[in-house]
């Protein structure tokens, strides 16, 4: 299973993004591999609107069946919700620190958006 994780940079220690559609990329944890891959996401960054719609097609496109991020809207989480993917926020810490909460049950499965629209 494939994990998704909003970052502020391109490896494993950076720090888990607050901001799930303006997230700088998006760091891909392979579960059963430990292999681990980088999704650029710099485009949405300045849009205007659909920052989060766009980075929830980059997750889905991804093959991640979980996503770990700071905190998402809405209409990304609709998205998200739609597509079959468990949204966890409220993390923080490095990559690698959001893994091991989500493998050892520290954090909760998100039932809705916790961020504001436009946010």
């Amino acid at each position: 299973m494939k994990i998704a994780v909003s970052v502020s940079d391109n490896d494993m220690t950076s720090p888990v993004s607050e901001r799930f559609g303006r997230a700088v990329g998006f760091i891909i944890y392979d579960m059963e591999s430990g292999s681990n891959e980088y999704i650029d996401n710099t485009q949405n960054l300045e849009s205007a609107q659909g920052a989060g719609i766009q980075a929830a097609k980059n997750v889905i496109n991804s093959g991640a069946r979980v996503l770990i991020t700071g905190n998402v809207g809405p209409k990304a989480f609709d998205v998200l919700k739609k597509a079959g993917i468990d949204v966890y926020t409220r993390a923080d810490g490095t990559v690698w620190d959001a893994i091991e909460d989500y493998n050892t049950g520290l954090l909760q499965k998100a039932n809705d958006a916790n961020a504001a629209p436009h946010w």
